[in-house]
């Protein structure tokens, strides 16, 4: 049984969550995760279980390296993570999933202490080799609070059985245990060649609760990669400029 933790959300675009423990009481997050801890809170990092823990959760994309921080004073004691990118922190009540959720490998921030982050192996070997955002998944599994964070606005779906949403791959943050999830080919050369959108697309299946993000991490660092590659062009061409310019200067005789 995990530890049953308080909680409390801050910010809008940039959010971060507080987390209030009782003596003896822990939450485990990712390394570097932390913003801030008030005395009392001591602050153990470890594998989470073992070498092969460790292994595994590198494997999801996630550091070797898991910390759990524990109210060891008297009284009440917070902690806070910060969310890596603009985005929205999900609050998941893993009993309200029946003890198991399934979420995108980067988008996990932190659990109370006694939640396992286990890796999820989708079914099909084609989601791996072309989902995207990766064949590995992560599964939290437990009975108490867990925290995961989607990049831009947040959409919450609840799907009806049988009902099909296709979506970005980059797109999914998580779903029910419910759901099925597999990976599709758009179709189409035109679609495939200048659609914009990659060649394969996620196909969720109802019935279960399925997170969406707006602004996938990959996306992001796309347009910034971009955005870079762009300013430094710029930057040469006027280094360029300057140094002709600087060859024909009117004080200049050759």
């Amino acid at each position: 049984m995990a530890d049953m933790v308080d909680y409390k959300i801050y910010g809008d675009d940039m959010q971060l969550v507080e987390i209030e423990l009782d003596p003896g009481e822990g939450i485990r997050a990712e390394v570097g995760a932390m913003m801030y801890m008030e005395e009392g809170i001591a602050m153990q990092t470890n594998t989470g279980g073992g070498l092969f823990i460790g292994l595994k959760r590198m494997m999801t994309g996630e550091s070797f390296f898991i910390t759990n921080f524990v109210q060891s004073g008297e009284g009440k004691g917070h902690v806070a993570f910060g969310a890596p990118y603009p985005g929205k922190i999900v609050p998941i009540d893993l009993i309200e999933f029946n003890g198991t959720f399934i979420c995108q490998k980067d988008s996990f921030l932190c659990a109370a202490n006694g939640i396992e982050i286990e890796v999820e192996f989708t079914k099909r070997i084609g989601t791996g080799l072309f989902g995207g955002e990766g064949f590995i998944l992560q599964r939290l599994e437990g009975h108490g609070m867990a925290f995961i964070h989607a990049g831009g606005a947040l959409i919450e779906r609840q799907l009806q059985p049988g009902e099909i949403l296709k979506v970005d791959t980059g797109c999914v943050v998580g779903f029910s245990r419910t759901v099925n999830y597999d990976v599709q080919f758009i179709g189409g050369f035109r679609n495939s060649l200048f659609g914009g959108e990659g060649l394969f697309i996620a196909r969720l299946k109802g019935p279960g609760t399925i997170y969406l993000q707006s602004l996938p991490f990959s996306r992001l660092a796309d347009r910034i990669n971009a955005a870079a590659k762009y300013q430094n062009k710029g930057e040469n061409r006027n280094m360029g400029r300057g140094f002709i310019g600087g060859l024909f200067n009117d004080d200049q005789r050759f």
